[in-house]
C-alpha cells in the first residue's frame, strides 16, 4: 500500500531541541533522545468513513513529533497501518450494499487526500492489514505454541497473564478495563475464555466474511492488537521511541499490542513512550463515526477552507487536550491565517531570530503548539505595528513556521 506525496521540510538555521512528551505509561514527561534515527508508529484509521477532525488532531500531534525530530537533524522512521479489514468496514459495507474492498480502497484514497492537503508527513511504510497477514499467522502460532494463547471454538486468544508487564501501559485498574474491552470491540463476557480480558488474536472463518490461510490456525483473519505489533516488529523492531495514537487506544488497543511484543520477543518494552492525542467533539460528545456527529476535513476542503486554516485549527489546542470543534474555532484560524500572510509579505520586518527559538522551545516542551502559535503572533503584531528593516526575516519566519508547524505562508 502506498502513502501520500511528502511536502518539502524547509531547512532552518540552527538546530531544534530533543523532544520532552508525556509518557502515558509513567504519567510523566520523558526526554526522548533517539540515535540518527527516530522510530514511530502511528495507529492509522479503520477506512470506513472520511477522515474526520478527531483524527486530523491525532495525526497533526505526530506529525509534529516528526518536525521536531527533523529539525535536530535525525531521519525519522514512521510507520503507519491501515485496518483494511475489521467489523466496522465490513458491516458498513453490509448497511450500504457495497463491496467491503472497494469501501476499504475509497475511503483510504480520500484519507490520503486530506493528509496531503494538510500537509501531514507520510509515513515510510504505509501498511494494510490484509497484507500484513503474511506476518501475523507465525506469531499467533508462536504465541499459540508457547502456550501463551489458545484455541477457543477455534478462535485463538492472547492470555493477558503471560505478561508480567500487562497493564503498565494504561495503568488501568480490571473493572475499568473489563468496561472499556466490552466497549471497544472486545469480548469480556465470552463464556469459556481463561481471562475476561483476553483479546483474540485469529478469529476462525464465519459465513458470509472475508478470511485468509491462517496456517495452522485454520482460516480466518486477524485480531486487531496483533495487526499493528506484527507491523510494527517487523518494519521498527523492539524498543522503537514513540507509539502513537488518540487516547481512546489507550486501552485495550496499546495495552494489549505491548503485551503481545514483550510476550513474543521478551524484551521491555515495546515502546519507550506511549504518546496519546486527546479527542476532539462536536455538540458536547466526542466527534466519533458511530454516533455520526463529524466534521470532515474533504468537506471543508471543498466548501473552499483553505487546509492551512484547518491545520491552524488544529494547532490552537494543545495535543493532548480534549476539545470541542464549532466554527468560531475555524473563524479564528482563518483570522490568524490571514495576519500571519500579511506579515510575511512585507519586504523586510523585526529580526525573527528569536522566534525560531520560541516556536523550537515551544515543541519540544511536549508539542506546545499554542506556545508556538501565540509567539508567532506576537511577531506579526510587532511587524504590524512597526514593522522592522531586516530584509530575511518575513522569509525566516515562513520557512519556520512550514518546517516545525506545517503551515504554508
Amino acid at each position: 500500500m502506498h502513502a501520500w506525496p511528502a511536502s518539502e521540510v524547509p531547512a532552518l538555521p540552527g538546530k531544534g531541541r530533543d523532544l520532552r512528551i508525556h509518557d502515558t505509561a509513567t504519567g510523566g514527561r520523558v526526554t526522548l533522545a533517539p540515535g540518527p534515527v527516530a522510530r514511530i508508529y502511528v495507529c492509522g484509521i479503520t477506512p470506513y468513513d472520511a477522515t474526520h477532525m478527531g483524527h486530523a488532531a491525532t495525526y497533526n500531534a505526530f506529525d509534529l513529533v516528526q518536525r521536531v525530530w527533523l529539525d535536530t537533524k535525525r531521519q525519522v522512521h514512521y510507520v503507519q497501518n491501515v485496518t483494511d479489514v475489521d467489523d466496522p468496514l465490513l458491516e458498513r459495507a453490509l448497511r450500504d450494499g457495497i463491496d467491503w474492498v472497494g469501501l476499504a480502497e475509497r475511503e483510504t484514497a480520500l484519507f490520503r487526500e486530506d493528509m496531503t492537503a494538510l500537509r501531514m508527513l507520510p509515513p515510510q511504510h504505509y501498511i494494510g492489514a490484509v497484507e500484513a497477514i503474511p506476518g501475523i499467522v507465525p506469531l499467533v502460532e508462536r504465541l499459540r505454541d508457547s502456550g501463551a494463547a489458545y484455541e477457543l471454538d477455534g478462535d485463538i486468544y492472547f492470555s493477558v497473564e503471560a505478561d508480567p508487564h500487562f497493564g503498565q501501559v494504561s495503568n488501568y485498574d480490571t473493572e475499568l478495563m473489563r468496561h472499556l474491552s466490552a466497549e471497544r470491540g472486545g469480548d469480556p463476557d465470552r463464556p469459556g475464555k481463561k481471562n475476561p480480558l483476553d483479546p483474540m488474536l485469529w478469529m476462525a472463518a464465519r459465513e458470509g466474511e472475508p478470511s485468509w490461510d491462517g496456517g495452522s490456525l485454520g482460516p480466518g483473519r486477524p485480531g486487531w492488537h496483533i495487526e499493528c505489533v506484527a507491523i510494527a516488529l517487523d518494519h521498527l523492531g523492539m524498543g522503537f521511541d514513540v507509539q502513537g495514537g488518540g487516547s481512546d487506544l489507550i486501552f485495550p488497543h496499546h495495552e494489549m499490542g505491548a503485551s503481545h511484543a514483550q510476550t513474543l520477543t521478551g524484551e521491555f518494552p515495546m515502546a519507550k513512550a506511549y504518546v496519546h492525542a486527546g479527542m476532539v467533539a462536536l455538540d458536547g460528545e466526542k466527534m466519533s463515526k458511530s454516533k455520526g456527529n463529524l466534521v470532515f476535513v474533504s468537506t471543508l476542503r471543498k466548501e473552499g477552507v483553505d487546509p492551512a486554516a484547518i491545520r491552524l485549527a488544529l494547532l490552537s489546542h494543545h495535543y493532548r487536550a480534549d476539545w470541542e470543534w464549532t466554527d468560531q474555532v475555524l473563524q479564528d484560524a482563518e483570522a490568524r491565517l490571514g495576519r500571519w500572510r500579511a506579515a510575511v509579505s512585507r519586504p523586510d520586518g523585526p529580526s525573527a531570530d528569536a522566534l525560531v527559538e520560541e516556536i523550537r522551545e515551544a515543541l519540544a516542551d511536549d508539542l506546545d503548539a499554542p506556545a508556538a502559535l501565540a509567539a508567532v503572533d506576537r511577531w506579526a503584531a510587532r511587524q504590524e505595528a512597526d514593522g522592522g528593516t531586516e530584509e530575511s526575516a518575513p522569509g525566516l519566519v515562513s520557512r519556520a513556521v512550514d518546517a516545525l508547524l506545517g503551515v504554508a505562508l
